[in-house]
């Protein structure tokens, strides 16, 4: 799928402050010229948004992993065809909090199903349609978690609710998938000050834009 666009995804495990620092990179975007569009995964649109819910769902203990793997994969199919292709068809920038390297990191790897296996139905997900850029905002879990526990303001899920064992899993699953695709991720050093994050991150999409275009 040919895209005039720019796709940026922005991961990291709990706790690692991907929400907040997206919403200041929107702002500073803007006064560049660039024309973003700001979304999430899984959600975005009303079907991933109920996908979401059901995924998410605090009282869903007794999900299957693999259940799992193809809700949130389903999700990522009807936000990218949606949402995420109209925008760079147009030439927009997409910044999207969380995609395919959340399924390899959680389901694949901490959920034990394989990365190899999660990444096959993704792939059949997404149809070729690969960031262009990839920030991984890198916190250890003992800190993102000592984050969620301080933030009451925080959307809690059902992930959260997983205990340290598992989000180590998650980390190390980031770790893999960053491993594999070290020419599309960019590592961001989340344990910084939030305002030191957020610059180190549009530089990042700065200098990513700029050899994209060159």
């Amino acid at each position: 799928m040919n895209k005039p666009g720019y796709f940026i995804t922005i991961e990291g495990p709990e706790g690692a402050g991907k929400t907040t620092a997206i919403e200041q990179l929107m702002t500073q975007l803007q006064p560049l010229g660039i024309e973003a569009v700001l979304t999430r995964e899984p959600g975005g649109i009303e079907i991933a948004e109920k996908i979401r819910e059901v995924i998410l769902n605090k009282n869903h203990t007794a999900m299957d992993g693999r259940t799992e793997a193809l809700l949130y994969a389903a999700a990522r199919r009807q936000h990218l065809v949606e949402k995420v292709l109209p925008a760079l068809h147009q030439g927009k920038v997409v910044l999207c909090d969380r995609f395919i390297d959340s399924s390899l990191a959680y389901q694949g790897h901490a959920r034990g199903l394989g990365i190899d296996e999660v990444l096959s139905i993704n792939e059949f997900a997404i149809q070729d349609t690969w960031p262009d850029l990839t920030l991984l905002f890198d916190v250890s879990p003992e800190i993102g978690l000592q984050r969620i526990a301080a933030n009451s303001g925080r959307e809690q899920n059902r992930l959260d609710m997983e205990k340290l064992p598992f989000h180590q899993k998650v980390y190390e699953g980031y770790q893999e998938v960053s491993r594999r695709y070290p020419d599309r991720i960019v590592r961001i050093d989340a344990v910084k000050e939030p305002e030191e994050v957020v610059a180190d991150a549009l530089a990042a999409i700065i200098k990513g834009m700029e050899s994209y275009t060159a």
